[in-house]
């Protein structure tokens, strides 16, 4: 057996992707394979063949299992958290409006003659105000041209100074996504979640659900009916890394491993509107999520910072005092209380 059990892994998928019909389709051209070209059936003794490939098939079977239930499992953590989170900002959002209902409105009664000043104010602004307008209708209609650019400039750069400076892309969902009408899609810097509702009236085995992911491409339906999702993804995703499962018979919940896991993507496939990856707000990544160099160099820089509150040594000032403890203790013959360490 190879030593890399992913050596193969480009082209067996190229195969894969050549035959249509699926994993049995693809079974069979190995076996053909195997009975045209080898002495794989004739080779051995009675049921060699057979014991050999359940042998394999065995071998690999836990450990598929296992993963998937994994990851199935994260799966539906992820989408339980993000349920919570959406209600718990709809909570949030409920009790900011009955507290606004609930306001009791600030209302200021004035008095005879406070009413009597203010109406007096009033009635010499508007005397002002028509006197201006008949002095401005005798001016030039191009004094009125020339003024409307500034006041375009004007409303210009208002609006550019608006905090919605992408105003044609649409609010990130809760997870980072979209909802749209056919499907709810969320992110993180390293893959994506899709739930696709299924909206049929019985309740659908796998047999009956059509799913392709490619590293550009993912479609999903339901055998006999138009294609829910199917279009070209925006980036491309991890093959090997990528999964989907059918829930309750009701829907599907696919997961997308992200080739580039430092970037946002505004869009799942390439025919849906854009959100703005601005306006993501990202939860703060946990030391677990981290590989082990990353981890390692994020634990330390903690660690130093811990140490500078505490008026105590980092890691890089306590390896050097422990350097020279030990050139101190290998050398007593010197004189060290001259000396100045800093």
């Amino acid at each position: 057996m190879s030593k890399d059990p992913e050596r193969f892994d480009t082209m067996l998928l190229a195969m894969a992707q050549q035959h249509e019909g699926g994993v049995p389709e693809l079974l069979d051209t190995l076996f053909s394979f195997l009975a045209r070209k080898t002495d794989f059936y004739t080779g051995g003794g009675n049921k060699a063949a057979e014991n050999m490939v359940m042998s394999t098939f065995k071998k690999y079977e836990t450990a598929a299992v296992s993963a998937h239930a994994k990851k199935k499992a994260e799966m539906e953590e992820n989408e339980r958290k993000r349920q919570e989170r959406i209600r718990a900002k709809e909570e949030e959002e409920r009790r900011a409006s009955q507290a606004f209902v609930n306001q009791p409105a600030n209302i200021t009664e004035l008095t005879d003659e406070e009413a009597e000043a203010l109406q007096k104010e009033l009635d010499a602004k508007n005397s002002k105000a028509s006197k201006g307008a008949a002095e401005a209708s005798g001016e030039s209609s191009e004094e009125n041209t020339s003024s409307s650019p500034d006041k375009s400039e004007e409303d210009k750069d208002k609006k550019g100074s608006d905090d919605d400076d992408e105003p044609d892309k649409l609010k990130p969902n809760i997870g980072n996504g979209c909802d749209l009408p056919n499907y709810r899609w969320t992110q993180t810097l390293g893959d994506l979640e899709i739930l696709i509702p299924l909206n049929v009236n019985f309740n659908v085995k796998s047999r009956d659900v059509i799913v392709s992911i490619q590293k550009k491409h993912f479609s999903v339906g339901l055998k006999g009916h138009p294609k829910i999702i199917d279009g070209e993804l925006q980036h491309e995703i991890k093959l090997e890394e990528s999964m989907w499962v059918l829930q309750d018979g009701k829907s599907v919940l696919a997961n997308l491993e992200k080739v580039n896991q430092m970037e946002w993507w505004s869009r799942l496939v390439m025919t849906d509107p854009e959100i703005s990856t601005k306006k993501i707000n990202p939860e703060p990544s946990k030391l677990s999520d981290l590989d082990g160099e990353t981890r390692g160099l994020v634990e330390k820089m903690m660690y130093d910072q811990r140490q500078k509150e505490l008026g105590k040594p980092t890691s890089e000032e306590a390896k050097k005092q422990e350097m020279l403890k030990k050139f101190m203790a290998q050398h007593p013959e010197m004189d060290f209380s001259k000396c100045k360490f800093n």
